[in-house]
């Protein structure tokens, strides 16, 4: 067999195999959240959400809108360093974001079946 026919028969298995694999795959929301910020973030939004008396305060108080807290908690950035993910219950997480022009940070209890907002502040941007 010369080489032109084993390039033929690579390339026309090649191309069968991308076929299947896009009729396959076609419609599935596969996601490739393989960091660890994007994993954390992909588990608090999955998990039905609890707001704290001192955080809808907060809320208020910032005249922060549902989708804007959506937002930061689906596109934050998780704080590693003010987190504290080593508890054996709940793990909290530092979650912080862009809202207006201000730079906000959400305390977030993740435990195994909800995740609770405790806590929602400004942070300065020195």
């Amino acid at each position: 067999m010369t080489f032109l026919q084993r390039l033929g028969y690579y390339l026309g298995g090649l191309s069968i195999g991308i076929i299947f694999l896009a009729f396959f795959l076609s419609g599935k929301r596969a996601s490739c959240d393989y960091g660890p910020e994007a994993r954390v973030l992909k588990n608090i939004n999955i998990k039905k959400q609890h707001i704290s008396k001192l955080a809808q305060e907060s809320i208020n108080k910032l005249a922060i809108d549902s989708v804007s807290l959506a937002n930061i908690l689906r596109h934050g950035n998780v704080n590693f360093s003010k987190s504290n993910p080593k508890l054996d219950s709940c793990k909290i997480y530092v979650i912080e974001g862009e809202f207006k022009t201000e730079t906000i940070a959400i305390e977030v209890e993740n435990c195994e079946t909800k995740a609770t907002l405790l806590s929602v502040k400004t942070i300065d941007n020195d």
